[in-house]
């Protein structure tokens, strides 16, 4: 079981432009200190995501890092035995997804990637905004089928609404493509000899293990984040703080980077289903 010195939760966005109201960073050291937000580097108001990138490579050069990342690693493939079905020169293992929507998408600045939305091919998958794809349909990854006894995510193809994880996750792969050969991007990969890994997170899905709707921004009412906080064994915010962000992004942060501490020591957290090389898995998720 791999161990670490630092836990970073990162609560991501994958709209358009430089940088990002939505994206929100938390650090938490080893032990019981509550966690904190880590402002942007070089005195920026928001993160970018290739901000967050270089961030994460930086903390990692004189520790271990475990990075929890909030969007989809993967598409659903156990369902159809395919990403993509029928669709020609479709891609057969995870990496292979990352790289081909790098490809697609290598134009747009910051990692974004609703370029595949014109895609000839592979638009047709998507829920996006303007286009509901003939194939799209609300598939599932075994890992989300499992989350479902506590919190269910939404379809990874879906890039429309408040609920559209879609768009992250595109970003997200993205970024996992130019990981490669410096991170360990569990559960796909298990070289934790690395200094930094990462791996899916679900803030709603830890705020629910502790007994918690994150609707409206309940989750980000000081009481009730401290409440959460509490449960993964964390001390709590101070009075005076206030969760920022459009959708109260620094209180999922917070309670990602404080799951992941608590839960990182759990051995059996870390053994996964075999669909897991294909679809990925939401830490935590059992």
């Amino acid at each position: 079981m791999p161990e670490f010195d630092l836990f970073i939760g990162v609560d991501w966005s994958g709209a358009k432009g430089l940088s990002h109201r939505g994206i929100a960073v938390s650090e938490a050291k080893k032990g019981s200190d509550r966690p904190i937000i880590v402002s942007p580097t070089n005195g920026a108001k928001y993160w970018s995501r290739k901000e967050v990138v270089s961030y994460l490579l930086d903390r990692s050069k004189q520790q271990k890092v475990l990075a929890g990342i909030d969007f989809a690693f993967c598409y659903p493939y156990l369902d159809k035995n395919s990403y993509f079905p029928d669709a020609k020169y479709a891609p057969k293992t995870a990496i292979q997804l990352w790289s081909l929507i790098e490809q697609i998408n290598q134009n747009a600045p910051d990692y974004y990637g609703g370029i595949i939305w014109q895609h000839p091919i592979f638009s047709a998958y998507y829920n996006s905004p303007g286009n509901k794809g003939s194939l799209f349909s609300s598939r599932r990854r075994v890992t989300e089928l499992v989350a479902r006894q506590i919190k269910s995510p939404s379809p990874t193809f879906n890039c429309v609404g408040p609920a559209g994880v879609g768009t992250g996750s595109l970003a997200g792969m993205r970024m996992l493509h130019d990981l490669k050969g410096h991170a360990c991007r569990w559960p796909i990969e298990t070289n934790f000899e690395v200094a930094l890994t990462v791996c899916e997170i679900f803030p709603t899905y830890y705020f629910a293990l502790a007994g918690i709707r994150a609707i409206k921004g309940v989750q980000a009412q000081l009481e009730i984040l401290n409440q959460a906080l509490a449960f993964f064994g964390s001390e709590p915010m101070t009075d005076d703080f206030i969760a920022k962000g459009p959708d109260f992004d620094e209180a999922d942060a917070l309670i990602s980077a404080a799951a992941l501490r608590n839960l990182a020591d759990k051995r059996h957290l870390w053994q996964v289903p075999e669909s897991a090389m294909y679809e990925g898995w939401i830490f935590g998720v059992e």
